[in-house]
């Protein structure tokens, strides 16, 4: 369950309808509830066909018309405005398109966690865009992509860092992360995606625990979303 400064994180769920069948809507909402808690979920399609989407409770139809991308359109522009107007934390995309990579990044960038959901057909670009990528049917998915964020060289030299100037297992202060970062291995976060320390440590609540912001705010990082890396015994 992801949390953000100890409190359950809040998800928003979007579906393209184009691409994602009916038949999948719950299996989407059961990735969704494993990242906190959501009261959002939204599908795009043309409500004049909707198919069994019709029969999903759980979720509100928008309408986004017949048009070529209508529905990709519509969805990223809402996703964007509750971004960047509401209190949600984690957004999870079902779709299998991979126009989306754009929207994914864009969202991480303002320190949103991103969750893709696809079939095996979804291009490498939006499952890399996104903080973590489930394959529809692939009941391992999650963790495998997990660990693979675990297990990534960026993550690993953060790791060893907030263990060096960790105090009592409280973590270090989030402000000198960056300096201590550049110093010891030249990493300038302004060069990734999310362009700052706490938009890179937030879409990672597998990995890190983030305290809201502040002056004094500390980091700690989570072992068990380490687990198996080489410095898995590191307290």
């Amino acid at each position: 369950m992801s949390r953000v400064g100890g409190i359950k994180a809040r998800v928003a769920v979007f579906a393209d309808g184009d691409t994602i069948g009916a038949a999948r809507a719950q299996e989407v909402l059961g990735t969704a509830r494993q990242q906190g808690s959501f009261d959002h979920a939204r599908v795009y399609l043309d409500v004049q066909r909707p198919g069994a989407w019709a029969d999903q409770a759980d979720w509100r139809s928008v309408h986004a018309g017949r048009g070529k991308n209508a529905a990709d359109l519509l969805l990223t522009l809402d996703a964007m405005e509750l971004a960047l107007t509401g209190s949600f934390d984690c957004f999870v995309i079902a779709s299998s398109d991979g126009d989306f990579a754009h929207l994914a990044r864009r969202l991480r960038e303002i320190g949103k966690r991103v969750v893709g959901i696809g079939e095996a057909k979804a291009p490498d670009g939006f499952r890399s865009a996104c903080s973590l990528f489930v394959e529809l049917g692939q009941k391992s998915a999650a963790a495998v992509s997990v660990q693979t964020l675990a297990c990534s060289e960026l993550d690993r030299q953060i790791r060893s860092i907030i263990a060096k100037h960790s105090k009592n297992g409280q973590g270090m202060a989030l402000a000198q992360l960056g300096p201590k970062m550049h110093r010891q291995f030249g990493t300038r976060i302004s060069e990734y995606p999310e362009r700052t320390w706490r938009g890179y440590l937030s879409a990672r609540p597998d990995l890190y625990d983030l305290d809201a912001k502040g002056t004094d705010a500390m980091v700690r990082f989570l072992p068990a979303g380490f687990a198996g890396s080489e410095l898995a015994d590191l307290a």
